[in-house]
């Protein structure tokens, strides 16, 4: 990397989490503002690899040669010092450079957003953003190839890593450029960002960064509405969705048509799955046209089970006296208000379970001049405002905006950054995804007599077309990655990937139109 294509930024993501140092840029902004503004500055390098202070050298120790095909080496155990439990509240640069050296899947990112195995503007014209452990904040960095990712990765040990847009011309040679509008973006992912710290006024189990199986219910039915709109409205197909790494999640939609949406239309797509509106001090949240949209009607039908366990059961809003005056300020009778109010008064340690029943029973009991639509109308507008996702539609909006790359580790809590399977999204706990310590003590524990099972598994080479004599001879070596809970992860996203680009190829782009009735944007 040469030094006039290295930039610090003032404009670095939060650096709460990181531990801070002398060389720290001080003027920061939230990781959710866009980053284009453009500072230019001196970088310092550090030669992290050079400063292991314990014992990494096993996992650096390698008896092969370069192989291009090889994307995780396989190492011994790894040699730790003896040395306090690292706190996850931050990520040490050692145990970094070990995970990037080890386990970070840089060939099928390649692939994931070159649409293909041989170079191209795809990739070669990306920016990428990383953020030093001193929290200088470099954009505008490119490459060429998976390696030459790598290398500047290895270099550099940055804390974590973000994902721009494809712009015209190469990232490094902007600045050479006399035409105004020569350097612009042209295609990115559409993308989504999904945040519990949304959530506050209505979770009553966690507040700010912390989350639990509770509220992360959230993020699961924000999923499940927003992949249902994706697919069904609009006839997306390739869209992965990430666990952020603390509270929250981020889809890519990576179909090609997706990824050449200009902004206008971006902005179209992010007001179609806009419903909940407004701030938590701000008046009724949702106003919808009847008859309802189908996606809302669909959205309903997945959101009343949510509503009912994870809401008035799990969370409970109703019960504290300032949400029980709102669900009453949200229905429409004054009359049914008045006699809600009386009852609740009464009765003060009432559940949210019994008062969303009490509705319907008060209603009954006072239904002379009732308007039983505008109940419902109002009841389904509550419900939607409980359990719609909400979405930072910012972040939706435009090409330029960046995205925290999958598998980098959240420098606040050492979870890896891994991919969530939609079709097992209801199983998903975030607080079991790996973290970085753990990774590299589940190599350093593995036990060499689990490789012959290993063999065994499917999409193994066990099956490559050698005899069996060969085969047992001559065992398959194992990939440090396949020695650790990062495996299933790693093989959903090589596996997407896979059809991804499969279906990028031009025989497949005659196929006929699985949904004719998407709508264009």
């Amino acid at each position: 990397m040469e030094g006039k294509d290295d930039e610090v930024l003032s404009d670095a993501p939060p650096s709460d989490d990181i531990p801070k140092t002398e060389d720290q840029n001080s003027d920061t902004k939230d990781n959710k503002e866009e980053k284009d503004a453009e500072v230019d500055g001196p970088k310092k390098e550090e030669d992290t690899l050079a400063k292991k202070s314990f014992q990494l050298e096993n996992m650096f120790d390698d008896d092969d040669d370069d192989d291009d095909d090889e994307e995780f080496p396989d190492s011994d155990a790894v040699q730790i010092a003896d040395k306090p439990a690292p706190s996850l509240a931050q990520t040490d640069p050692e145990f970094m450079s070990a995970f990037y050296q080890r386990l970070f899947p840089f060939k099928y990112l390649f692939q994931w957003l070159n649409h293909g195995v041989k170079p191209s503007t795809d990739f070669g014209n990306r920016e990428f953003a990383f953020t030093l452990p001193n929290d200088a904040y470099l954009r505008y960095q490119s490459f060429q190839t998976a390696d030459a990712l790598h290398k500047d990765v290895m270099r550099l040990n940055p804390s974590r890593f973000e994902i721009g847009p494809v712009y015209s011309t190469n990232p490094r040679d902007r600045k050479t450029l006399r035409k105004p509008g020569a350097f612009k973006p042209v295609s990115k992912e559409l993308v989504f960002d999904i945040d519990l710290t949304d959530y506050d006024d209505i979770r009553t189990c966690c507040s700010k960064a912390n989350i639990c199986l509770k509220c992360w219910a959230f993020v699961t039915m924000s999923i499940k509405v927003i992949d249902a709109a994706l697919r069904e409205d609009f006839g997306f197909q390739h869209i992965l969705w990430v666990y952020s790494g603390r509270r929250g999640a981020h889809a890519w939609v990576c179909d090609k048509s997706a990824r050449n949406l200009p902004d206008d239309r971006r902005r179209a797509i992010a007001g179609y799955l806009e419903v909940v509106r407004g701030g938590s001090q701000s008046g009724k949240r949702v106003n919808l046209r009847r008859p309802l949209h189908p996606h809302i009607t669909r959205s309903l039908n997945t959101l009343g089970e949510y509503f009912a366990s994870t809401v008035l059961v799990d969370q409970d809003p109703f019960s504290r006296p300032d949400q029980a005056a709102r669900l009453i300020e949200l229905l429409p009778d004054k009359t049914l208000r008045a006699a809600l109010q009386k009852k609740w008064d009464s009765a003060p340690g009432r559940s949210s379970s019994s008062k969303w029943a009490d509705i319907d029973t008060v209603a009954k009991a006072n239904s002379r001049g009732l308007d039983t639509k505008a109940l419902l109308e109002a009841k389904q507008d509550i419900v939607l405002e409980y359990t719609y996702p909400r979405l930072d539609a910012e972040v939706s909006k435009k090409l330029i905006h960046l995205l925290k790359s999958p598998f980098v580790v959240h420098p606040g809590t050492g979870r890896v950054c891994v991919p969530i399977d939609i079709k097992k999204v209801d199983n998903f706990n975030p607080l079991d995804t790996p973290t970085l310590f753990q990774l590299l003590d589940e190599i350093n524990s593995w036990n060499p007599s689990q490789a012959n099972q290993q063999d065994q598994m499917p999409g193994s080479d066990s099956g490559s077309g050698q005899d069996e004599t060969d085969t047992a001879a001559k065992p398959r070596k194992i990939q440090d990655y396949e020695k650790t809970s990062l495996k299933p992860y790693i093989d959903y996203f090589r596996s997407f990937v896979a059809k991804l680009n499969s279906d990028e190829r031009p025989a497949k782009r005659e196929r006929t139109d699985d949904n004719p009735n998407a709508m264009e944007f």
